[in-house]
């Protein structure tokens, strides 16, 4: 009995010996979980990183952009970037080593750049971050051959935008630069990381969905030295869409001799469709600088106060149109039957309006002038008259019809709506009451009213085309649209019939002579800041037109004399093919 029961104890011994083994062992494996994937999780992921994957992005060729004819306005060419893994920069020794390499070979890069570029890059440990860019073969031919090189970096081709044309079609083109930190958080960040390129301005930031493409992916396994063992995955990129503009680079080039040193805009339409043949502001920039690397002195002129650069003035230059709004207001009166052909108003030189006096253009008066012979002369005071008896509610709503106070919808970004003004503008804005004065300027597109080139550029276009309120386009693929505006066709006839007699005996015709018939007009706006800005608008031929052109030089003082001359010669290029000499002499 006393063996049994020794059997027995002997039996439980073993078993809560065991139990005991099992529970520590049980414990140890539980700590080494806990130490391996909780409390050292991190390390050890950068580790099996180190040892095993390398994932290099690729990015997309952006889609080519070319003018009408073919010729190239932006395009890519081959550079390489050197790359590093965020694993690899584990401590202070491999990054004063990537420094020590970089400043070796010409790249700047101390500490704390690196850490700022693997700060604003960084997704996973075992994606590569850019540490330098826009490098040439021979640079990379000479950096690979350091002795540290391979150590932890390493090279990749990629491609930069480049722009043949330079500043000549920036206003059109645009330009890409980096993405920023907030661009970044409105993008897809599947199709965008940081360092990427993105489209800033014009054509390049509208279409830049289009042009983007997608970047591919190539997914290796190395060893523990980063020596490559095998492919594991290769996704092509996929290059960005190509778009065709519809402007001409011949064409702006020459608006580009023609504005010479003037600060303004050329402006060059096909009234029929609204395709854009030019769009030139004045002064330009060379994009190339802000794409691949801008000093700070660049940077200062780019950002002048008084030149903006970098401001399309074709769409986001306001200026009041002067005499060339004429077309408006008797386009209002000739609609309300205020007037018609017949209606005759003295000119004397001024118009008084209660206490007030205003003056015409020519202080010696007109004489006796109708609307057809008032648009010839620009005679301020038969509009001053003309505008009293519309009044400012009917004329504002007939300068809507034609497309005033509202963008044009071109396809390009910073488009601004100018100003149509009125009675409540005022009263909202200013905190004042509309005046029969401002009725009176605002009849010779001056006071309260503001307007855009590439708006002037509208109004005239459907002039031309018989009433189709177009909207320009820059891409040639974009859809033709127009809305039917509400003037009689009778009207329009009268108004061609006084831009004709502008240009062929009246005071834009300087603009006639350069081999093409052309109906327009003149306008000279008050300047706040200093000379008054030259303006002329006008289409051709004459008899059955096909494009619209429209010149602003800001501080040109008359239209007449500087900017009647751009547009004609301008619609003689597009028409005919070439350039025209200048007459070496013109008399009145």
């Amino acid at each position: 009995m006393s063996n049994f029961k020794y059997t027995i104890f002997d039996m439980e011994y073993r078993i809560r010996f065991l139990q005991t083994i099992i529970i520590i062992t049980f414990c140890i494996l539980m700590s080494g979980l806990i130490y391996f994937q909780i409390l050292n999780r991190n390390e050890y992921i950068n580790l099996a990183s180190r040892n095993r994957l390398r994932i290099i992005r690729v990015p997309a060729p952006r889609g080519v952009i070319t003018d009408r004819n073919g010729a190239p306005l932006a395009v890519n060419a081959r550079t390489f970037n050197v790359n590093v893994y965020p694993v690899d920069l584990a401590n202070d020794e491999d990054k004063n080593l990537i420094s020590d390499v970089l400043q070796r070979n010409g790249i700047p890069m101390n500490v704390t750049k690196v850490q700022e570029l693997v700060k604003q890059q960084y997704s996973a440990p075992y994606r590569a971050i850019t540490l330098a860019k826009n490098l040439t073969f021979s640079q990379v031919a000479e950096l690979v051959t350091d002795k540290d090189f391979n150590k932890l970096l390493s090279v990749s081709p990629v491609w930069r935008r480049t722009y043949p044309a330079s500043g000549v079609t920036v206003h059109a083109v645009g330009y890409v630069s980096e993405i920023t930190r907030d661009e970044l958080k409105t993008k897809d960040t599947t199709l965008y990381k940081g360092g990427d390129l993105i489209g800033k301005t014009a054509i390049e930031s509208y279409y830049e969905d289009v042009l983007h493409g997608n970047a591919g992916e190539e997914v290796i396994e190395v060893d523990a030295r980063g020596r490559k063992l095998r492919d594991i995955r290769n996704t092509e990129a996929v290059r960005g869409k190509d778009i065709t503009l519809t402007i001409d680079l011949g064409a702006h080039q020459y608006a580009a001799e023609l504005m010479g040193e003037y600060r303004g805009a050329i402006v060059a339409m096909n009234i029929n469709d609204g395709s854009l043949q030019c769009i030139y502001s004045s002064p330009t920039f060379d994009p190339n600088s802000l794409t691949w690397g801008i000093s700070s002195k660049e940077w200062a002129k780019l950002t002048d106060q008084d030149e903006r650069p970098m401001m399309n003035r074709a769409i986001s230059g306001a200026y009041p149109p002067a005499s060339t709004f004429k077309v408006v207001t008797a386009s209002a009166a000739l609609e309300a039957n205020v007037i018609n052909t017949k209606t005759t108003v003295r000119c004397p030189g001024y118009f008084e309006l209660g206490t007030g006096r205003f003056r015409c253009w020519k202080r010696t008066g007109h004489g006796t002038e109708n609307v057809i012979t008032a648009l010839r002369d620009s005679c301020d005071v038969y509009f001053y008259q003309v505008a009293t008896w519309l009044g400012i509610d009917r004329l504002i709503s007939c300068a809507a019809k034609y497309g005033v106070g509202e963008k044009t919808g071109i396809d390009l970004i910073s488009e601004i709506e100018g100003t149509i003004a009125g009675p409540k503008w005022k009263k909202d804005r200013i905190k004042e009451n509309w005046y029969g004065g401002d009725t009176v300027n605002y009849s010779i597109g001056q006071g309260y009213l503001l307007m855009t080139p590439l708006q002037l550029v509208r109004v005239y276009a459907a002039v031309a085309n018989g009433g189709k309120l177009l909207k320009p386009r820059v891409n040639a693929e974009a859809v033709v649209e127009y809305k039917k505006i509400d003037i009689a066709p009778s009207t329009i006839k009268i108004v061609q019939d006084g831009l004709l007699s502008v240009t062929k005996t009246g005071t834009g015709r300087r603009a006639n002579l350069f081999g093409v018939s052309i109906a327009g007009k003149t306008g000279t706006a008050q300047n706040a800041h200093g000379e008054d800005h030259a303006w002329f608008v006008g289409y051709a031929p004459a008899e059955k037109p096909k494009y619209v052109v429209v010149a602003i030089a800001e501080a040109g003082k008359a239209g007449s004399a500087v900017t009647a001359p751009m547009v004609g010669k301008m619609l003689n290029y597009l028409i005919n093919g070439k350039k025209y000499a200048e007459p070496t002499e013109f008399k009145e």
